[in-house]
């Protein structure tokens, strides 16, 4: 339980530092989008026809794992979303538990649920995931898809495990948010 308050307290504690860093650094408009790498997506993850792309971001932090019956069970994700330019990567948002993802820049929000995965050899599965809420009218408002794509570490122990024991792997992804396209 002590790693878990605290993870909520660094996470909060983040959150307050980069939402003032980043809010005293830049306009109230959102960062501008980049222009959409190649990412490759399985067709599993495809997103319906009516939505278009209007974010990628890149994504580091770690999926905590607890004991649970003598195996370890994802308890949640811990992340912070970056915007990447050429010269830097500016946070914009954090990915925790629901899953929810939280825009540092102007509070923004999107809870969404997964509705279908594409496994990977050695790390998390790539997911689509649909929009259950959003709130504000940010960079989260209004989205209906997110895409956790290129996908590295995050996978859960495979040695065994005893009692409440926590721990937090590393991990790394890119997230692509869509909205109805009008």
């Amino acid at each position: 339980m002590k790693l878990a308050k605290r993870l909520a307290l660094t996470t909060t504690a983040v959150a307050l530092g980069v939402a003032g860093t980043f809010l005293a650094t830049t306009a109230d408009a959102a960062p501008a989008q980049p222009a959409v790498a190649k990412i490759s997506v399985p067709d599993a993850l495809k997103v319906p026809d009516g939505n278009k792309l209007t974010g990628v971001f890149d994504a580091k932090g770690v999926q905590t794992y607890t004991c649970t019956d003598g195996a370890w069970k994802l308890l949640e994700p811990a992340a912070t979303l970056s915007y990447k330019s050429d010269k830097s990567h500016r946070p914009v948002a954090l990915h925790s538990r629901g899953p929810v993802w939280v825009s540092t820049v102007d509070g923004s929000a999107v809870n969404a649920t997964a509705v279908a995965t594409s496994p990977k050899t050695g790390t998390i599965p790539e997911v689509l995931l649909q929009a259950t809420a959003t709130r504000g009218t940010g960079v989260f408002a209004d989205v209906t898809y997110v895409q956790r794509l290129n996908t590295s570490g995050g996978v859960a122990p495979t040695t065994a495990c005893t009692g409440t024991e926590q721990v937090g792997v590393p991990y790394s992804a890119t997230y692509a948010f869509y909205k109805p396209a009008k």
